[in-house]
């Protein structure tokens, strides 16, 4: 069982006592803040998720948020109890993954961390196997992309743009198209355009040179082996 750390942001103390109590059946470790103010100041410990409540006391869920997109593109599941429809465009548009409305079960909360952690960190099982691809290493189960020309330093990439290599690494040759990589990379819940793929290629391309990442035009990408 993988041990993901969950960092959830709820100043409602029952609520996240129960919160807590079912993520820690899953096998995850959980730490609670009631405050933004002690979010943002564990931002830098870089959890693999956050489920994060839009009303605290002090910074709100907007900022916390933000700093958390400012220092790394962990993914994000808000919550909130005030309007909706604004809370939700908001939360997506700043770059929450998902979105739950007060009340909720915590069954659904469950189901909604483990589809983005399995759609963000992939299988853990040991079968998966490294892919070595034009002096590139690239680990799925570690999440690493290793540059062999480049003294072994790892590549640094986003989420998204470690999630991009990942898709199209593990089948090089296949075509996948815009919608299938929004599916993957971002989920069912986004509402943006589909020129965010491109975006995310072109700063894969520049961050990795010698892959051969191809576009093509009026359907989407694939990665060749040459």
């Amino acid at each position: 069982m993988e041990k993901y750390d969950i960092y959830l942001v709820e100043d409602e103390e029952n609520l996240s006592e129960v919160l807590k109590a079912y993520m820690q059946k899953e096998g995850w470790n959980v730490t609670v803040f009631d405050n933004g103010d002690a979010a943002v100041d564990a931002v830098s410990n870089k959890p693999h998720l956050w489920v994060l409540d839009i009303m605290l006391p002090g910074t709100d869920g907007y900022q916390v948020l933000k700093a958390i997109k400012n220092e790394e593109d962990t993914p994000v599941i808000f919550i909130s109890a005030r309007d909706q429809d604004l809370d939700r465009v908001l939360g997506l548009e700043m770059g929450s993954d998902d979105y739950l409305s007060k009340p909720f079960l915590p069954q659904e909360l469950i189901i909604r961390v483990k589809k983005i952690l399995n759609r963000v960190y992939g299988s853990s099982t040991s079968d998966v196997q490294k892919v070595e691809l034009n002096a590139y290493t690239i680990d799925p189960i570690g999440r690493t992309i290793i540059d062999t020309e480049e003294n072994n330093e790892a590549v640094d990439l986003t989420t998204k743009e470690m999630d991009l290599m990942l898709l199209l690494s593990a089948e090089i040759g296949k075509a996948f198209s815009r919608e299938k990589i929004i599916e993957h990379v971002w989920g069912d819940n986004y509402f943006g355009s589909e020129r965010a793929v491109d975006d995310v290629v072109r700063r894969v391309r520049k961050k990795m040179p010698r892959i051969h990442l191809e576009t093509l035009y009026g359907y989407g990408y694939r990665i060749l082996s040459s």
